[in-house]
């Protein structure tokens, strides 16, 4: 399939309600307090007992409101979490205390989700404002950054202290039907898709969205990580899927076309790291001064901004690790030529 399909068109799931895609699988939307203003959630059939849970939310407005009313007609038996994010994990162990489903999730994300909420080490706000100083980002747009403090504590106010791992290749037996574990790096260390041969389904989580691009992220603790290399890597893998599988994405609409959101994605980064090469043969930047050319718009929001000086590190990673760009220390601060 070269092109992508929506199947449902624009019909959205209402909150609070459970919309039926294929057997034994449900649609749930709920908001987030973001331009980006929305995350999917999927429930699987799980035997006469109940429901799995995929992913659970932000603590934010009415989602508990609306969990609670979908428990009361779908009643949970586990839940599964993609990876760390607020809105992925956010409410995992509040479902947990009111409905008994344990959680399950990768290893490296569980410890993540731990190492930010507890500012362990340089996973700390005051760690990654040191690394996006060292990029060039300025003083005042680090202070209002350093206002939020601990945003991934408050989206994430508590985590299970215990939990299942799920590991690459493991067949998730859920109800009827087996889920392949299909792990990915780049986006955030160990974030686990579902690959369900027999229904067609693929839960692509945050790895797989069909229009916009997943932020690919550099933080404090691994600064020279070339995870655009990692990101690529891991979405090829979809390649390897029947072309007319289904694709759950966290955000957007579900899709039919994975192969060519694929070569879709490689070439927007493609064209993004062209353009990183061709600013940087002009003149020196940092990866602050090339946010703009980046992202082809103005970043003043602090919540993208995060992202997004995450995101820059990233793409520059990649090109000097490939000799594409250079870059030398002035002044404590990192500036990059081709």
């Amino acid at each position: 399939m070269s092109f992508i399909q929506y199947p449902y068109g624009d019909t959205l799931p209402q909150p609070g309600t459970a919309m039926a895609l294929v057997p034994g699988v449900r649609w749930i939307r709920m908001p987030l307090p973001y331009a980006l203003n929305h995350i999917n959630l999927w429930l699987i059939e799980d035997g006469a007992e109940g429901w799995c849970a995929v992913d659970t939310g932000m603590d934010m407005g009415d989602v508990k409101q609306h969990w609670q009313t979908l428990t009361a007609h779908y009643p949970l038996t586990r839940q599964i979490v993609t990876h760390y994010h607020p809105d992925h994990l956010g409410l995992a162990a509040w479902l947990l205390e009111q409905t008994g489903a344990p959680l399950a999730m990768t290893q490296a994300e569980y410890l993540t989700a731990q190492a930010f909420a507890n500012e362990i080490g340089n996973y700390s706000p005051q760690a990654t404002g040191e690394l996006f100083r060292r990029h060039g980002l300025s003083a005042e747009r680090l202070a209002t950054l350093a206002q939020r403090g601990n945003a991934y504590r408050r989206g994430v106010p508590q985590i299970p202290v215990t939990y299942t791992i799920l590991r690459e290749g493991e067949q998730v037996r859920i109800g009827a039907h087996h889920w392949r574990v299909i792990t990915g790096n780049g986006h955030c260390p160990e974030h686990a898709a579902l690959y369900c041969a027999a229904l067609g389904v693929l839960i692509g989580g945050d790895m797989m969205l069909p229009s916009i691009s997943t932020n690919v992220a550099v933080f404090a603790p691994n600064p020279d990580e070339d995870s655009l290399s990692d990101f690529l890597a891991s979405i090829r893998r979809f390649d390897e899927l029947p072309a007319d599988t289904l694709a759950l994405p966290s955000h957007g609409r579900p899709f039919r076309g994975i192969h060519a959101r694929v070569a879709a994605l490689e070439q927007h980064h493609a064209d993004r790291c062209a353009d990183l090469v061709a600013a940087c043969r002009t003149q020196p930047h940092t990866a602050a001064s090339l946010l703009p050319i980046l992202f082809q718009r103005d970043i003043t929001d602090p919540h993208q901004t995060f992202f997004a000086m995450s995101e820059a590190i990233a793409h520059l990673n990649y090109l000097e690790q490939r000799g594409e760009v250079r870059r030398n220390e002035e002044d404590g601060v990192l500036r990059y030529r081709a």
